[in-house]
């Protein structure tokens, strides 16, 4: 059976949609951007910022869901501006040490909320 994750530690949902879902002993999370979980504004001019608040918003829920950063297996980038790739990229290396998960990015027309940067995750608990 599901379990439904939430934290208030980042940012409610804006749809029909939950933060992250554990099946087992994998958590789906839901894309993350760059909203603040007190004021649920967009913070970050750039990718780069974007990228540090998304991944700060993806580490509360994955503490939430019993785990931590480096327990997830496969993230998914989205820039609206390739050119960011490697900014993003020295964002990432703050948050992620090798091991590194798997990962995609992706270029995008248009984000939620008008933001450059959004990510997704699976994570697996031991």
């Amino acid at each position: 059976m599901a379990q439904i994750i939430h934290t208030d530690r980042a940012p409610a949902a804006i749809g029909p949609y939950s933060q992250a879902v554990r099946a087992g002993n994998t958590v789906y999370f839901s894309g993350q951007i760059a909203l603040s979980p007190d004021t649920g504004e967009l913070t970050g001019e750039d990718a780069a910022a974007q990228a540090r608040q998304a991944f700060d918003n993806l580490r509360a829920v994955a503490e939430a869901a019993g785990g931590s950063l480096s327990k997830i297996v496969r993230l998914g980038l989205y820039l609206t501006d390739l050119g960011e790739f490697a900014a993003v990229n020295a964002v990432m290396a703050e948050y992620f040490q090798a091991p590194y998960p798997a990962r995609s990015t992706i270029e995008v027309a248009g984000l939620p909320r008008g933001a450059a940067f959004e990510v997704d995750a699976v994570m697996v608990l031991d």
